[in-house]
């Protein structure tokens, strides 16, 4: 069974929000194995950059995401499939490597270091979306994609 990992930062605050991520971790064992990895974030202070934030779980991310897997990092700058595209690719992915690793960065995005290391670069929409309501979208799709793949019903 193909394997999938999530390393997010920071974990999930809102309530409905958990629930929502439970449920579709929940519909995706039949598909794949799941692995959610939480990496704390980085303090924000007035005196501190935003940028060396960035850097910082950049490089905490790097750390986390397994040394097996593909490296899907989810940006504003990647690329849009429709549901049925995305199934395709995921299809794709999973025919060069048995891990996959999507990454989300937190508030204030992900590193250039995260950026390079990724073997694919994907964009849920043009319209900016926080960073736990991306993770909900992102599960969402990706079991779309697994009953695509598969022929169940659930897209139409």
């Amino acid at each position: 069974m193909p394997k999938m990992s999530f390393v997010v930062v920071d974990r999930t605050r809102a309530p409905f929000l958990r629930d929502a991520e439970a449920f579709y971790l929940a519909r995706l064992k039949p598909y794949t194995q799941t692995d959610w990895i939480v990496v704390k974030p980085e303090k924000a202070t007035k005196s501190r950059p935003d940028e060396e934030i960035i850097r910082l779980e950049g490089e905490s991310i790097l750390k986390r995401v397994p040394a097996q897997a593909a490296l899907i990092a989810l940006d504003r700058t990647g690329r849009m499939f429709s549901s049925r595209e995305f199934a395709s690719r995921l299809e794709a992915l999973y025919m060069q490597h048995s891990h996959l690793a999507f990454v989300t960065g937190g508030p204030l995005g992900l590193s250039s270091a995260v950026r390079d290391a990724a073997h694919e670069i994907l964009s849920l929409s043009k319209m900016t979306l926080t960073h736990e309501m991306a993770r909900v979208f992102l599960l969402e799709q990706i079991y779309r994609a697994f009953t695509i793949m598969n022929g169940t019903k659930y897209h139409k």
